[in-house]
């Protein structure tokens, strides 16, 4: 029994008759042209997606530099920041040090080379330098003689001249005197 009309076929195969399919035969000689224009068409839609991309390329590529040239920035001002926080608790910790009686001391002798009353001070200046087997009437000799000497004074000396006297006149002194122009005193004459 052979099915002639199309009230004989059943629904699904009637939907399937509305659309007509063609096969198009395919070569595989052409030339580059033809082969790309059967896959991609100029359309003007096309046509703006593509003037739309570059435009926005070159709005946007000045953009993106500037956000990279903050970012950087950004990192170099966090790192002066997380800097001037480890500064800041190095600050704090020296603070707290300097409220510790025991750590004042220490601070008193090392840098005033103060003493606590009863202990004697030594302070040896330069004892690298010191030859003790010269001879030759300088300073150095003069040092050497003075140590091998076993007499050590029992008195506090004072000096002859008092130093802030002396600076006193010397601040004066600037501010009074004038230069002297060996210029003027030889035309002068």
């Amino acid at each position: 029994m052979l099915l002639t009309t199309q009230e004989q076929l059943p629904s699904h195969v009637l939907r399937l008759s509305r659309y007509s399919v063609t096969a198009r035969p395919q070569s595989k000689v052409g030339t580059v042209r033809e082969r790309v224009s059967t896959r991609f068409s100029w359309t003007p839609s096309t046509m703006i997606t593509i003037g739309l991309m570059v435009f926005s390329v070159f709005t946007l590529a000045p953009k993106i530099g500037e956000y990279f040239t903050m970012q950087t920035q950004i990192a170099q001002l966090q790192a002066k920041i997380d800097k001037a926080k480890q500064n800041l608790e190095d600050i704090t910790a020296e603070k707290k040090r300097w409220d510790d009686p025991v750590y004042i001391r220490a601070q008193a002798r090392d840098r005033l080379f103060y003493v606590v009353p009863g202990e004697i001070s030594y302070l040896v200046l330069d004892a690298d330098g010191l030859n003790l087997s010269d001879t030759s009437g300088t300073v150095g000799a003069k040092l050497a003689a003075k140590k091998n000497n076993g007499n050590f004074s029992q008195s506090i000396g004072t000096t002859k001249k008092d130093w802030a006297k002396g600076l006193l006149q010397s601040v004066i002194q600037s501010g009074l005197d004038q230069p002297v122009n060996k210029h003027s005193s030889s035309a002068s004459k």
